[in-house]
Protein backbone atom coordinates (compact mmCIF):
# COMPACT_ATOMS: atom_id res chain seq x y z
CA UNK A 1 0.00 0.00 0.00
CA UNK A 2 3.19 2.38 0.51
CA UNK A 3 4.69 1.59 -2.46
CA UNK A 4 1.34 2.04 -4.51
CA UNK A 5 1.00 5.54 -2.68
CA UNK A 6 4.50 6.36 -3.58
CA UNK A 7 4.39 5.15 -6.97
CA UNK A 8 0.90 7.45 -7.28
CA UNK A 9 2.01 10.93 -5.93
CA UNK A 10 5.21 10.21 -8.45
CA UNK A 11 2.64 9.64 -11.31
CA UNK A 12 0.74 12.65 -10.15
CA UNK A 13 3.36 15.08 -10.41
CA UNK A 14 4.82 14.20 -13.65
CA UNK A 15 1.34 14.13 -14.97
CA UNK A 16 0.27 17.52 -13.80
CA UNK A 17 3.98 18.48 -14.96
CA UNK A 18 2.98 17.05 -18.73
CA UNK A 19 0.03 18.83 -18.59
CA UNK A 20 0.87 21.98 -17.79
CA UNK A 21 3.53 21.95 -21.01
CA UNK A 22 0.74 20.95 -23.28
CA UNK A 23 -1.31 23.63 -22.15
CA UNK A 24 1.86 26.30 -23.09
CA UNK A 25 3.54 27.50 -25.73
CA UNK A 26 7.26 27.59 -26.47
CA UNK A 27 7.47 30.72 -24.33
CA UNK A 28 5.43 29.66 -21.81
CA UNK A 29 2.09 31.27 -22.86
CA UNK A 30 -0.98 30.04 -22.40
CA UNK A 31 -2.56 28.44 -26.49
CA UNK A 32 -5.66 28.96 -27.38
CA UNK A 33 -6.65 25.12 -26.37
CA UNK A 34 -6.01 26.41 -22.67
CA UNK A 35 -7.99 29.13 -22.94
CA UNK A 36 -10.82 27.61 -24.61
CA UNK A 37 -10.78 25.11 -21.19
CA UNK A 38 -11.21 28.45 -19.47
CA UNK A 39 -7.54 27.88 -17.38
CA UNK A 40 -7.08 31.43 -17.25
CA UNK A 41 -3.77 31.28 -18.76
CA UNK A 42 -2.78 34.20 -20.27
CA UNK A 43 0.89 36.44 -20.68
CA UNK A 44 1.17 37.59 -17.44
CA UNK A 45 -0.19 34.83 -16.00
CA UNK A 46 1.67 31.63 -17.53
CA UNK A 47 0.83 28.95 -14.63
CA UNK A 48 -2.87 27.55 -14.47
CA UNK A 49 -4.25 28.20 -11.15
CA UNK A 50 -5.02 25.17 -10.23
CA UNK A 51 -2.84 23.04 -8.50
CA UNK A 52 -2.60 18.92 -8.91
CA UNK A 53 -3.68 17.09 -6.50
CA UNK A 54 -1.43 14.78 -4.25
CA UNK A 55 -3.05 11.69 -3.34
CA UNK A 56 -3.16 11.78 0.44
CA UNK A 57 -0.55 9.44 2.46
CA UNK A 58 -2.61 5.70 3.38
CA UNK A 59 -3.77 5.68 7.02
CA UNK A 60 -2.47 2.95 9.24
CA UNK A 61 -5.60 1.09 11.76
CA UNK A 62 -4.99 3.22 14.90
CA UNK A 63 -5.22 6.42 12.76
CA UNK A 64 -7.92 5.04 10.66
CA UNK A 65 -9.90 4.39 13.98
CA UNK A 66 -9.23 7.99 15.46
CA UNK A 67 -10.00 9.70 12.02
CA UNK A 68 -13.68 7.57 11.15
CA UNK A 69 -14.82 5.82 14.52
CA UNK A 70 -13.17 8.32 17.38
CA UNK A 71 -11.55 5.63 18.82
CA UNK A 72 -8.20 4.24 19.70
CA UNK A 73 -5.89 3.49 22.58
CA UNK A 74 -3.40 6.19 23.78
CA UNK A 75 0.26 5.83 23.34
CA UNK A 76 2.94 5.90 26.27
CA UNK A 77 3.68 9.07 27.12
CA UNK A 78 7.53 10.57 26.17
CA UNK A 79 9.69 11.79 29.11
CA UNK A 80 10.58 14.81 29.09
CA UNK A 81 14.23 13.81 29.01
CA UNK A 82 13.30 11.71 25.47
CA UNK A 83 12.08 15.64 24.37
CA UNK A 84 15.28 17.37 25.19
CA UNK A 85 16.97 14.49 23.56
CA UNK A 86 15.39 14.48 20.53
CA UNK A 87 15.56 18.49 20.30
CA UNK A 88 19.35 18.37 20.34
CA UNK A 89 19.35 16.16 17.19
CA UNK A 90 18.00 19.06 15.53
CA UNK A 91 20.22 19.70 12.24
CA UNK A 92 19.27 23.87 12.28
CA UNK A 93 21.66 26.32 13.84
CA UNK A 94 18.82 28.89 14.85
CA UNK A 95 15.71 26.81 17.06
CA UNK A 96 12.66 28.20 18.73
CA UNK A 97 10.61 26.16 20.87
CA UNK A 98 7.03 27.36 21.47
CA UNK A 99 5.82 26.29 25.05
CA UNK A 100 1.54 25.55 24.17
CA UNK A 101 -0.54 25.96 27.14
CA UNK A 102 -4.39 25.29 27.37
CA UNK A 103 -6.14 28.11 28.12
CA UNK A 104 -9.18 26.18 30.00
CA UNK A 105 -6.77 25.47 33.20
CA UNK A 106 -3.91 27.72 32.36
CA UNK A 107 -1.35 27.21 33.96
CA UNK A 108 -1.82 23.54 35.07
CA UNK A 109 -0.19 22.90 31.42
CA UNK A 110 3.37 24.22 32.17
CA UNK A 111 5.66 22.59 32.33
CA UNK A 112 7.99 23.92 35.32
CA UNK A 113 11.97 24.12 34.95
CA UNK A 114 11.68 23.68 30.60
CA UNK A 115 14.29 25.90 30.15
CA UNK A 116 17.14 24.62 32.79
CA UNK A 117 15.77 20.66 31.84
CA UNK A 118 16.41 21.44 28.11
CA UNK A 119 19.19 23.62 28.36
CA UNK A 120 17.61 26.44 26.70
CA UNK A 121 18.41 29.90 26.88
CA UNK A 122 18.17 31.71 30.13
CA UNK A 123 14.74 33.90 30.22
CA UNK A 124 15.83 37.05 30.03
CA UNK A 125 16.29 39.33 33.08
CA UNK A 126 14.64 42.68 33.61
CA UNK A 127 17.82 44.00 33.51
CA UNK A 128 18.74 46.14 30.55
CA UNK A 129 22.20 44.58 29.80
CA UNK A 130 20.76 41.55 30.10
CA UNK A 131 21.76 39.12 26.55
CA UNK A 132 19.27 38.32 24.10
CA UNK A 133 20.78 34.95 23.09
CA UNK A 134 23.16 32.72 23.59
CA UNK A 135 24.66 29.83 21.83
CA UNK A 136 24.75 26.39 23.19
CA UNK A 137 26.66 23.26 21.55
CA UNK A 138 27.40 26.12 18.54
CA UNK A 139 23.01 26.44 18.23
CA UNK A 140 20.75 28.76 19.53
CA UNK A 141 17.49 28.20 21.64
CA UNK A 142 14.88 30.58 22.63
CA UNK A 143 11.93 29.48 23.97
CA UNK A 144 8.19 31.56 23.53
CA UNK A 145 5.16 30.68 25.60
CA UNK A 146 1.65 30.30 23.15
CA UNK A 147 -1.58 29.98 24.99
CA UNK A 148 -3.91 28.28 22.85
CA UNK A 149 -7.93 28.15 22.93
CA UNK A 150 -8.49 31.53 23.93
CA UNK A 151 -11.90 31.51 22.44
CA UNK A 152 -13.23 29.54 25.86
CA UNK A 153 -12.18 32.54 27.83
CA UNK A 154 -14.33 34.78 26.44
CA UNK A 155 -16.81 35.55 23.63
CA UNK A 156 -15.02 38.26 21.74
CA UNK A 157 -11.31 39.16 20.58
CA UNK A 158 -11.30 42.41 22.21
CA UNK A 159 -12.01 40.46 25.91
CA UNK A 160 -9.61 38.25 25.56
CA UNK A 161 -6.88 41.17 24.78
CA UNK A 162 -7.80 42.94 27.65
CA UNK A 163 -6.93 39.52 29.92
CA UNK A 164 -3.31 39.61 28.38
CA UNK A 165 -1.95 41.66 31.62
CA UNK A 166 -3.97 38.85 34.15
CA UNK A 167 -2.32 36.25 32.05
CA UNK A 168 1.36 37.67 32.22
CA UNK A 169 0.53 37.95 36.17
CA UNK A 170 -0.53 34.43 36.56
CA UNK A 171 2.16 32.98 34.56
CA UNK A 172 4.69 34.67 36.80
CA UNK A 173 2.76 33.13 40.16
CA UNK A 174 3.03 29.73 38.58
CA UNK A 175 6.94 30.38 37.67
CA UNK A 176 7.56 31.09 41.34
CA UNK A 177 10.78 33.19 42.26
CA UNK A 178 12.46 33.43 38.79
CA UNK A 179 8.79 34.51 37.30
CA UNK A 180 9.54 37.99 40.03
CA UNK A 181 12.65 39.00 37.79
CA UNK A 182 12.16 38.02 34.26
CA UNK A 183 10.37 39.57 31.02
CA UNK A 184 7.65 37.93 29.58
CA UNK A 185 7.46 39.73 26.32
CA UNK A 186 7.43 36.43 24.60
CA UNK A 187 3.65 35.53 25.72
CA UNK A 188 0.87 35.00 23.33
CA UNK A 189 -2.56 33.98 23.33
CA UNK A 190 -3.91 32.51 20.15
CA UNK A 191 -6.96 30.83 19.00
CA UNK A 192 -6.88 28.02 16.33
CA UNK A 193 -10.32 27.89 15.91
CA UNK A 194 -11.31 31.63 15.71
CA UNK A 195 -8.36 32.60 13.71
CA UNK A 196 -7.43 34.97 16.70
CA UNK A 197 -3.80 36.26 16.35
CA UNK A 198 -2.31 32.99 14.51
CA UNK A 199 -1.75 35.11 11.31
CA UNK A 200 1.03 37.14 13.26
CA UNK A 201 2.33 33.84 14.52
CA UNK A 202 3.09 32.89 11.26
CA UNK A 203 4.47 35.61 9.77
CA UNK A 204 6.59 35.35 13.02
CA UNK A 205 7.33 31.35 12.58
CA UNK A 206 8.42 32.25 8.65
CA UNK A 207 10.58 35.33 9.95
CA UNK A 208 12.31 32.97 12.08
CA UNK A 209 13.58 30.23 9.88
CA UNK A 210 15.38 27.64 11.09
CA UNK A 211 13.63 24.83 13.73
CA UNK A 212 10.63 25.46 15.38
CA UNK A 213 9.69 22.99 17.72
CA UNK A 214 5.85 22.54 19.48
CA UNK A 215 6.51 21.52 23.00
CA UNK A 216 3.20 20.91 25.34
CA UNK A 217 1.44 18.37 27.30
CA UNK A 218 -1.44 16.29 25.89
CA UNK A 219 -4.76 17.79 24.42
CA UNK A 220 -3.52 21.62 24.85
CA UNK A 221 -4.09 21.98 20.84
CA UNK A 222 -0.47 21.52 19.35
CA UNK A 223 -1.66 19.80 16.20
CA UNK A 224 -4.56 21.77 15.63
CA UNK A 225 -2.15 25.46 16.53
CA UNK A 226 0.67 23.74 14.16
CA UNK A 227 -2.43 22.95 10.93
CA UNK A 228 -3.23 26.89 11.45
CA UNK A 229 0.29 28.39 11.82
CA UNK A 230 2.11 26.32 9.66
CA UNK A 231 3.37 28.68 6.31
CA UNK A 232 1.36 26.66 3.63
CA UNK A 233 2.44 27.79 0.22
CA UNK A 234 4.95 30.08 0.46
CA UNK A 235 9.06 29.77 -0.73
CA UNK A 236 11.55 31.82 -0.86
CA UNK A 237 12.62 34.00 -4.13
CA UNK A 238 8.87 33.72 -5.27
CA UNK A 239 8.81 30.79 -6.22
CA UNK A 240 4.65 29.64 -6.94
CA UNK A 241 3.65 25.99 -5.51
CA UNK A 242 3.81 25.19 -8.93
CA UNK A 243 7.32 26.01 -9.25
CA UNK A 244 8.16 24.59 -6.14
CA UNK A 245 6.62 21.13 -7.65
CA UNK A 246 8.28 21.25 -10.49
CA UNK A 247 11.60 21.31 -8.82
CA UNK A 248 10.86 18.31 -6.85
CA UNK A 249 9.88 16.50 -10.51
CA UNK A 250 13.36 17.52 -11.65
CA UNK A 251 15.16 15.83 -8.44
CA UNK A 252 13.33 13.13 -9.00
CA UNK A 253 13.98 12.57 -12.85
CA UNK A 254 17.76 12.80 -12.07
CA UNK A 255 17.68 9.57 -10.50
CA UNK A 256 18.35 6.97 -13.04
CA UNK A 257 16.18 4.24 -11.12
CA UNK A 258 13.62 2.33 -13.02
CA UNK A 259 10.26 3.27 -11.37
CA UNK A 260 9.59 -0.11 -9.96
CA UNK A 261 12.25 0.79 -7.58
CA UNK A 262 11.66 4.30 -6.86
CA UNK A 263 10.04 3.34 -3.16
CA UNK A 264 12.85 1.52 -2.45
CA UNK A 265 15.26 4.48 -3.45
CA UNK A 266 13.13 6.69 -1.44
CA UNK A 267 13.27 4.46 1.63
CA UNK A 268 17.04 4.15 1.93
CA UNK A 269 18.54 1.61 4.70
CA UNK A 270 21.20 4.53 4.32
CA UNK A 271 19.36 7.18 4.69
CA UNK A 272 17.57 6.30 8.23
CA UNK A 273 19.42 5.96 11.17
CA UNK A 274 17.50 3.63 13.75
CA UNK A 275 19.53 5.23 16.80
CA UNK A 276 18.03 8.49 16.05
CA UNK A 277 15.22 9.85 18.07
CA UNK A 278 14.17 12.48 15.20
CA UNK A 279 12.49 11.05 11.91
CA UNK A 280 13.67 11.76 8.23
CA UNK A 281 13.06 14.96 6.47
CA UNK A 282 10.18 14.58 4.22
CA UNK A 283 10.48 15.99 0.93
CA UNK A 284 8.69 19.91 0.56
CA UNK A 285 5.38 20.01 -0.46
CA UNK A 286 3.48 23.41 -1.18
CA UNK A 287 0.50 22.23 1.10
CA UNK A 288 1.41 18.97 2.88
CA UNK A 289 -0.72 16.54 4.54
CA UNK A 290 -1.39 17.99 8.38
CA UNK A 291 -0.99 15.76 11.82
CA UNK A 292 -4.26 14.53 12.66
CA UNK A 293 -5.99 16.26 15.34
CA UNK A 294 -8.25 13.50 17.93
CA UNK A 295 -9.53 14.56 21.86
CA UNK A 296 -7.68 11.26 22.49
CA UNK A 297 -4.84 11.68 24.32
CA UNK A 298 -1.46 10.66 22.68
CA UNK A 299 -2.54 11.26 19.35
CA UNK A 300 0.98 12.38 17.77
CA UNK A 301 2.67 9.34 18.20
CA UNK A 302 6.27 10.62 16.87
CA UNK A 303 7.82 13.49 15.76
CA UNK A 304 5.99 15.58 12.63
CA UNK A 305 8.71 17.21 10.56
CA UNK A 306 7.52 19.87 7.51
CA UNK A 307 9.70 21.52 5.71
CA UNK A 308 8.28 25.51 4.22
CA UNK A 309 10.14 28.24 2.21
CA UNK A 310 11.93 26.02 0.08
CA UNK A 311 14.59 24.70 2.66
CA UNK A 312 14.03 28.17 4.90
CA UNK A 313 12.94 26.58 8.30
CA UNK A 314 10.92 23.27 9.89
CA UNK A 315 8.08 23.26 11.80
CA UNK A 316 8.24 19.75 14.25
CA UNK A 317 4.96 18.93 16.54
CA UNK A 318 6.45 16.77 19.17
CA UNK A 319 3.93 14.11 21.00
CA UNK A 320 2.59 15.69 24.32
CA UNK A 321 3.64 15.21 27.70
CA UNK A 322 1.31 13.23 30.13
CA UNK A 323 -1.01 15.75 31.93
CA UNK A 324 -1.97 13.45 34.74
CA UNK A 325 -4.41 10.36 34.13
CA UNK A 326 -7.67 11.49 35.08
CA UNK A 327 -9.47 9.68 32.74
CA UNK A 328 -8.74 6.52 34.27
CA UNK A 329 -11.36 7.47 36.92
CA UNK A 330 -13.60 8.07 34.67
CA UNK A 331 -16.22 5.90 32.45
CA UNK A 332 -15.52 4.91 29.51
CA UNK A 333 -17.98 6.18 27.31
CA UNK A 334 -17.49 9.58 28.81
CA UNK A 335 -13.94 10.36 29.00
CA UNK A 336 -14.59 12.71 25.76
CA UNK A 337 -16.56 14.53 27.93
CA UNK A 338 -13.68 15.75 30.14
CA UNK A 339 -12.32 18.39 27.17
CA UNK A 340 -13.64 21.56 26.63
CA UNK A 341 -14.56 22.20 22.80
CA UNK A 342 -16.48 25.09 22.93
CA UNK A 343 -17.00 27.94 25.72
CA UNK A 344 -19.00 27.35 28.93
CA UNK A 345 -21.84 29.71 29.87
CA UNK A 346 -22.03 29.27 33.69
CA UNK A 347 -25.15 29.59 36.35
CA UNK A 348 -24.77 30.69 39.52
CA UNK A 349 -25.11 27.84 42.31
CA UNK A 350 -24.96 29.32 46.14
CA UNK A 351 -23.38 27.03 48.89
CA UNK A 352 -24.65 27.78 52.08
CA UNK A 353 -23.68 26.45 55.26
CA UNK A 354 -24.15 22.49 55.32
CA UNK A 355 -23.73 22.36 51.58
CA UNK A 356 -21.27 21.19 49.01
CA UNK A 357 -21.12 21.09 45.84
CA UNK A 358 -19.96 18.14 43.36
CA UNK A 359 -18.47 18.40 40.02
CA UNK A 360 -19.58 15.26 37.86
CA UNK A 361 -19.89 12.72 40.83
CA UNK A 362 -15.80 12.97 40.93
CA UNK A 363 -14.64 16.30 43.08
CA UNK A 364 -16.30 17.75 45.70
CA UNK A 365 -15.47 21.10 47.42
CA UNK A 366 -16.79 21.80 50.68
CA UNK A 367 -16.64 25.16 52.69
CA UNK A 368 -15.36 25.23 55.94
CA UNK A 369 -16.27 28.45 57.40
CA UNK A 370 -19.35 27.80 59.17
CA UNK A 371 -21.28 30.87 58.30
CA UNK A 372 -19.92 32.17 54.87
CA UNK A 373 -22.06 32.21 51.71
CA UNK A 374 -20.41 31.26 48.69
CA UNK A 375 -20.99 31.23 45.28
CA UNK A 376 -19.79 29.38 42.61
CA UNK A 377 -19.58 29.88 38.45
CA UNK A 378 -18.65 26.36 37.15
CA UNK A 379 -16.96 26.29 33.87
CA UNK A 380 -16.25 22.64 33.04
CA UNK A 381 -17.77 20.43 30.53
CA UNK A 382 -19.62 18.25 32.90
CA UNK A 383 -22.35 19.28 35.05
CA UNK A 384 -22.25 20.18 38.45
CA UNK A 385 -24.57 19.58 41.77
CA UNK A 386 -25.68 21.27 44.97
CA UNK A 387 -26.49 19.28 47.78
CA UNK A 388 -25.80 18.68 51.55
CA UNK A 389 -22.34 17.49 52.59
CA UNK A 390 -23.70 14.10 54.25
CA UNK A 391 -24.94 13.22 50.74
CA UNK A 392 -22.46 14.66 48.91
CA UNK A 393 -19.97 12.88 50.71
CA UNK A 394 -21.95 9.51 50.68
CA UNK A 395 -22.29 10.05 46.55
CA UNK A 396 -18.73 10.74 46.27
CA UNK A 397 -17.64 7.44 47.83
CA UNK A 398 -20.37 5.41 46.11
CA UNK A 399 -22.02 4.70 49.26
CA UNK A 400 -25.41 5.87 49.08
CA UNK A 401 -27.94 5.79 45.55
CA UNK A 402 -28.68 8.84 44.38
CA UNK A 403 -30.51 10.34 41.15
CA UNK A 404 -27.53 12.61 40.51
CA UNK A 405 -25.79 11.78 37.29
CA UNK A 406 -22.29 11.13 37.78
CA UNK A 407 -19.20 10.45 35.47
CA UNK A 408 -16.65 8.47 37.56
CA UNK A 409 -15.96 5.57 37.25
CA UNK A 410 -17.27 1.85 39.54
CA UNK A 411 -14.88 1.06 42.01
CA UNK A 412 -13.46 4.21 43.21
CA UNK A 413 -14.71 5.60 46.06
CA UNK A 414 -11.53 3.72 48.36
CA UNK A 415 -9.39 6.50 45.97
CA UNK A 416 -10.83 9.43 46.81
CA UNK A 417 -8.16 11.82 48.93
CA UNK A 418 -8.01 15.31 50.33
CA UNK A 419 -6.55 17.74 48.07
CA UNK A 420 -5.82 20.36 50.34
CA UNK A 421 -7.43 23.30 51.89
CA UNK A 422 -7.91 26.29 49.02
CA UNK A 423 -8.04 29.76 50.27
CA UNK A 424 -10.46 32.82 49.03
CA UNK A 425 -7.45 35.35 49.53
CA UNK A 426 -7.73 37.44 46.12
CA UNK A 427 -9.23 40.97 46.22
CA UNK A 428 -12.10 41.48 43.72
CA UNK A 429 -14.15 44.06 45.86
CA UNK A 430 -13.95 46.97 43.32
CA UNK A 431 -15.33 44.16 40.49
CA UNK A 432 -18.32 43.33 42.29
CA UNK A 433 -19.19 45.74 44.77
CA UNK A 434 -21.29 47.65 41.49
CA UNK A 435 -22.47 50.74 42.03
CA UNK A 436 -20.89 51.38 45.22
CA UNK A 437 -17.31 51.71 43.51
CA UNK A 438 -17.94 52.49 40.01
CA UNK A 439 -16.76 56.13 38.92
CA UNK A 440 -19.91 56.70 37.09
CA UNK A 441 -22.39 56.13 40.69
CA UNK A 442 -21.15 56.33 44.44
CA UNK A 443 -17.19 56.66 43.22
CA UNK A 444 -16.89 55.15 47.06
CA UNK A 445 -12.87 53.50 47.57
CA UNK A 446 -12.37 49.97 48.55
CA UNK A 447 -10.99 51.18 51.71
CA UNK A 448 -14.37 53.25 53.18
CA UNK A 449 -16.37 50.00 52.88
CA UNK A 450 -17.09 47.78 55.29
CA UNK A 451 -17.13 44.23 53.58
CA UNK A 452 -14.82 42.58 51.31
CA UNK A 453 -15.36 40.32 48.46
CA UNK A 454 -12.67 37.46 48.03
CA UNK A 455 -12.47 35.26 45.30
CA UNK A 456 -10.27 31.93 43.37
CA UNK A 457 -10.45 29.79 40.65
CA UNK A 458 -10.02 26.39 41.34
CA UNK A 459 -8.48 24.37 38.42
CA UNK A 460 -9.89 21.21 37.01
CA UNK A 461 -6.74 19.39 35.41
CA UNK A 462 -7.40 19.16 31.40
CA UNK A 463 -10.77 19.78 32.16
CA UNK A 464 -11.46 23.99 32.83
CA UNK A 465 -12.01 25.80 36.32
CA UNK A 466 -14.84 27.09 39.16
CA UNK A 467 -14.99 29.97 40.03
CA UNK A 468 -15.29 30.73 43.63
CA UNK A 469 -16.49 34.12 45.38
CA UNK A 470 -17.47 35.22 49.00
CA UNK A 471 -17.98 38.71 50.83
CA UNK A 472 -16.82 38.83 54.27
CA UNK A 473 -17.13 41.45 56.81
CA UNK A 474 -13.83 43.86 57.12
CA UNK A 475 -13.06 43.51 60.82
CA UNK A 476 -13.49 39.75 60.87
CA UNK A 477 -11.07 39.53 58.39
CA UNK A 478 -8.21 40.79 60.60
CA UNK A 479 -7.91 38.54 63.69
CA UNK A 480 -5.17 39.15 66.14
CA UNK A 481 -3.76 36.12 67.34
CA UNK A 482 -2.78 36.44 71.01
CA UNK A 483 0.24 34.54 72.68
CA UNK A 484 -0.59 31.33 74.46
CA UNK A 485 2.42 30.87 76.25
CA UNK A 486 5.58 32.86 77.29
CA UNK A 487 7.84 32.53 75.21
CA UNK A 488 5.42 34.18 72.84
CA UNK A 489 5.51 37.17 74.61
CA UNK A 490 6.25 39.80 72.27
CA UNK A 491 5.57 38.33 69.44
CA UNK A 492 2.17 39.29 68.44
CA UNK A 493 1.45 38.84 64.44
CA UNK A 494 -1.54 39.45 62.59
CA UNK A 495 -3.02 37.43 60.10
CA UNK A 496 -5.95 37.56 57.56
CA UNK A 497 -8.71 35.33 57.90
CA UNK A 498 -9.68 34.37 54.10
CA UNK A 499 -12.52 31.89 53.39
CA UNK A 500 -11.50 28.31 52.99
CA UNK A 501 -12.89 25.39 51.27
CA UNK A 502 -11.48 21.86 51.24
CA UNK A 503 -11.49 19.66 48.09
CA UNK A 504 -11.48 15.94 47.53
CA UNK A 505 -10.49 13.94 44.21
CA UNK A 506 -9.04 10.80 43.34
CA UNK A 507 -5.92 10.40 44.82
CA UNK A 508 -6.09 13.60 46.17
CA UNK A 509 -4.88 15.01 43.12
CA UNK A 510 -5.78 17.18 39.13
CA UNK A 511 -6.49 20.29 41.07
CA UNK A 512 -4.84 23.69 41.32
CA UNK A 513 -5.33 27.42 42.47
CA UNK A 514 -4.74 30.37 40.72
CA UNK A 515 -6.28 34.17 41.15
CA UNK A 516 -9.18 34.89 40.39
CA UNK A 517 -10.06 36.21 36.63
CA UNK A 518 -13.68 37.53 36.74
CA UNK A 519 -15.01 34.89 33.89
CA UNK A 520 -18.44 35.35 35.11
CA UNK A 521 -18.22 39.21 34.13
CA UNK A 522 -16.41 38.08 30.55
CA UNK A 523 -19.58 36.03 29.54
CA UNK A 524 -22.59 37.67 31.24
CA UNK A 525 -24.73 39.52 28.28
CA UNK A 526 -24.12 43.48 27.91
CA UNK A 527 -26.34 45.97 29.89
CA UNK A 528 -28.32 48.03 27.14
CA UNK A 529 -27.75 51.64 28.14
CA UNK A 530 -31.37 53.73 29.04
CA UNK A 531 -31.78 56.25 26.44
CA UNK A 532 -32.33 59.27 28.35
CA UNK A 533 -32.09 61.77 25.46
CA UNK A 534 -35.35 61.45 24.84
CA UNK A 535 -37.79 64.20 26.41
CA UNK A 536 -41.19 63.33 28.49
CA UNK A 537 -43.63 60.69 26.69
CA UNK A 538 -46.38 62.10 25.47
CA UNK A 539 -49.29 61.96 28.05
CA UNK A 540 -51.93 59.38 27.11
CA UNK A 541 -55.45 60.41 25.28
CA UNK A 542 -57.41 57.29 26.62
CA UNK A 543 -60.72 58.87 27.09
CA UNK A 544 -60.17 62.31 26.87
CA UNK A 545 -63.10 62.86 24.71
CA UNK A 546 -65.13 61.12 26.95
CA UNK A 547 -63.78 62.95 29.98
CA UNK A 548 -64.63 66.31 27.76
CA UNK A 549 -68.42 65.33 27.36
CA UNK A 550 -68.69 64.78 30.78
CA UNK A 551 -67.05 68.34 31.78
CA UNK A 552 -69.58 70.06 29.46
CA UNK A 553 -72.53 68.49 30.87
CA UNK A 554 -71.97 69.58 33.98
CA UNK A 555 -71.85 73.05 32.81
Amino acid sequence: MVKEYLQKRKHAITVGKAERNALTDDNGHGTAESKRLGLGISPSNPEPSKVEIVPSPPLCDRCHKLLHHSSGTPIHHPSLESIRDTIWESPWKYNHIYHVLDAADFPLSLIPQLQKILDLTPPRSQNRRSKSARYYRGRQYEMSFIITRSDLLAPRKEQVDTLMPYLVQTLRDALGRMGEHIRLGNVRCVSALRGWWTKELKEDIWRRGGGGWMVGKVNVGKSNLFECVFPKGRSLGGNSPEELMDLRTEENDQDSAPEEESSSTIMNDDLLDVNSLLPPQQPETPYPVMPLVSSLPGTTASPIRLLYGNGKGELVDLPGLSRGHLEEYIREEQRDELVMRSRVKPTQQVIKPGQSLLLGGLIRITPLSEDAIIMAYSFLPFDSHLTSTEKAIGIQLQQRQAGVETIAAEGIGDKIRNAGVFQLKWDVTRQRAGPLTSSSAVGLKVDRLPFRVMATDILIEGCGWVELVCQVRKREMERVVTPQSEEDLGALESRVGFPEVEIFSPEGKFVGQRRCMNGWFLNMKPKVAVDRSKGRPRRSMKGAKKGLKMIKRAE
